[in-house]
């Protein structure tokens, strides 16, 4: 199968190499904006890089990874279904919730598959948690602690573009909690800080964020970020219900400095510094799922409509920090708001 990536940043440089080692990946071609950051990235891991977009596509694609800034997702994904091409696409769909709408609609009036990349439906950790939760043998669920902390923020340049933490971070977390669980977020109250680089607030964003989600159960959620962990990148999940309880992320890179005097261990000898290493077998696994979607095997495991589920409730919170109050996910839906412009 030839496929195409669009974007050669370092997601899209990661997903390269990954990409040259999917089993039926037979030829891989690269492209972006950036013409220069393409030949650069084909000529270091022996790839063509194409001239422009419109020209990848005109040699015939099987299927094509998208990893550009977030800003131009949805411009993109319009663009492989108008070619006819099957497309991975990595979160979000756009940067709101009427342009994540309009791919919605788009994806469903056809029969190209399209693929979402929440990459923790396939870490095992995740999937773990999730099979004993559905199993019962935790009993029913009562409270559920998500945290994604960055060991160091992103550049300046990246902010006015990510869609802000909740829509670009913490939106990991609601889809993983939904997809978890089997069940929908019907409230939430946000808070958002600012302790770091001016860079966050001068775009109209914040570096730390917390967030309170109430099921449509009456089960409560706790969702935590930061772009400041200095003790390592921390991406863990607590599932407790009445009869027992899973721990996601505990594993010997886990960077969980410990207090207590008499634990025989302090601290993890090689944290986690990014969410690549973090994740690295889920990336693997969910790109060879793609590979599969595109030659027609297997459904799309994430679907646009799912991904503008975790939208609606990123999209709840950032009105909840700004107003400080709680914000029902069904008013979010009944008033999208304006779309963002394209960038």
């Amino acid at each position: 199968m030839k496929i195409g990536l669009i974007g050669t940043g370092r997601i899209g440089a990661f997903h390269a190499q990954t990409l040259q080692n999917v089993p039926g990946v037979s030829a891989l071609v690269v492209a972006d904006a950036d013409t220069d950051r393409a030949a650069s990235l084909a000529e270091s891991l022996g790839l063509r890089a194409a001239v422009s977009i419109g020209e990848m596509y005109a040699e015939g694609l099987d299927g094509v990874v998208i990893t550009a800034a977030t800003s131009a997702h949805a411009t993109l994904i319009h663009q492989a279904l108008d070619a006819g091409v099957p497309v991975f696409c990595e979160k979000p769909v756009a940067l709101d919730v009427p342009g994540t709408i309009g791919v919605v609609k788009r994806a469903q009036a056809g029969s190209v598959p399209v693929q979402i990349g929440f990459q923790r439906r396939f870490d095992a950790g995740y999937r773990a948690a999730r099979e004993a939760l559905r199993s019962g043998e935790l009993g029913w669920l009562h409270t559920l602690r998500a945290c994604t902390s960055d060991r160091t923020p992103p550049p300046a340049a990246y902010i006015p573009t990510s869609g802000g933490l909740f829509r670009d971070c913490s939106i990991h977390d609601f889809d993983i909690l939904r997809w978890l669980t089997g069940r929908e977020v019907v409230s939430v109250y946000a808070q958002g800080a600012n302790r770091g680089a001016p860079f966050f607030a001068d775009g109209d964003d914040v570096d730390t964020c917390a967030a309170l989600l109430r099921f449509d159960d009456d089960t409560l959620a706790t969702v935590t970020a930061t772009r400041y962990n200095g003790a390592g990148h921390d991406v863990r999940l607590e599932v407790c219900g009445s009869e027992g309880a899973r721990f996601v992320g505990l594993d010997d890179r886990a960077p969980l400095p410990s207090a207590e005097p008499k634990l025989s261990w302090q601290r993890a000898a090689d944290p986690y510094a990014t969410f690549m290493e973090r994740f690295h077998d889920a990336y693997v696994a969910e790109l060879g799922v793609f590979i599969d979607v595109a030659a027609g095997r297997t459904p799309s495991p994430c679907t646009p409509a799912e991904a503008l589920e975790a939208l609606y409730v990123a999209e709840a919170c950032e009105r909840s920090r700004r107003t400080g109050e709680p914000v029902a996910v069904a008013d979010v839906r009944a008033t999208p708001g304006p779309a963002a412009p394209e960038a």
